[in-house]
């Protein structure tokens, strides 16, 4: 896979088209937006779902941990569906994860899923964190030329890309060199369109979007100043 570079202040990260963030220089990778035991939750309120969710997703993360080997790895809040979904975590899927962060330092960004801390796992829970110069959060901040960078999550954007065969959609990231809005990471993720107004008033100078593919990312910039309205409080 080709990983894209992007500026966000004076620092250099890329952008993975598997759908995470990678920060070379603190050897660091930020996921955002897993959703694990989505499935479960949604069993527990009568609509049942294949229960695969969160052993895809951690298989899936697996993957890239061993692509980038990482000191850091950062959660960028919703980590979790609910506040009860670490301890819904099957066995093996625990065990899973534990192998994951082993020798790692996990940092957990609270999300509005999951207001706590995970139970009984390896690693340190934040509101938010700050490395640096740019602040790891999961809502993403009002807008404001002042604004410190940030990089952040909650939103799950998508875009439409055209095709000969119509328009497809995908997740994407969002970004400009002072911000960046993560794609979701969870197999049971939904999306929000980058021209609704809840992510595009976060760019009103324009910016670009990054979509998925299967070995790269496609780019295209956004137009500025399109877009009204507020940020939503609780995200898809």
């Amino acid at each position: 896979m080709n990983a894209a570079p992007l500026h966000l202040g004076a620092e250099r990260v890329m952008l993975d088209p598997a759908g995470v963030l990678h920060w070379p220089a603190q050897k660091l990778l930020c996921v955002a937006d897993l959703h694990l035991e989505k499935a479960s939750a949604f069993a527990r309120a009568g609509y049942f779902l294949p229960p695969y969710d969160t052993r895809e997703t951690l298989a899936r993360l697996a993957l890239l941990i061993r692509r980038y080997g990482p000191k850091r790895l950062v959660f960028l809040g919703d980590s979790f569906h609910d506040a009860d979904g670490a301890a819904r975590l099957l066995p093996a899927d625990r065990a899973a994860l534990i192998k994951l962060v082993d020798g790692l330092e996990p940092i957990w960004v609270l999300g509005n899923h999951d207001p706590a801390p995970p139970c009984d796992l390896p690693g340190e829970a934040f509101a938010e964190w700050r490395q640096g110069s740019i602040t790891f959060r999961h809502i993403p901040s009002a807008f404001s030329r002042q604004a410190p960078q940030e990089i952040a999550g909650h939103l799950h954007p998508k875009a439409t890309a055209p095709t000969r065969a119509g328009g497809i959609s995908r997740p994407c990231f969002v970004a400009n060199p002072r911000r960046v809005v993560m794609p979701a990471f969870g197999a049971f993720t939904g999306g929000l369109c980058v021209t609704d107004p809840a992510i595009a008033r976060l760019f009103p100078q324009g910016g670009r979007a990054f979509l998925l593919g299967e070995e790269r990312l496609y780019s295209f910039p956004l137009a500025a100043g399109q877009g009204h309205g507020a940020l939503p409080r609780h995200g898809p």
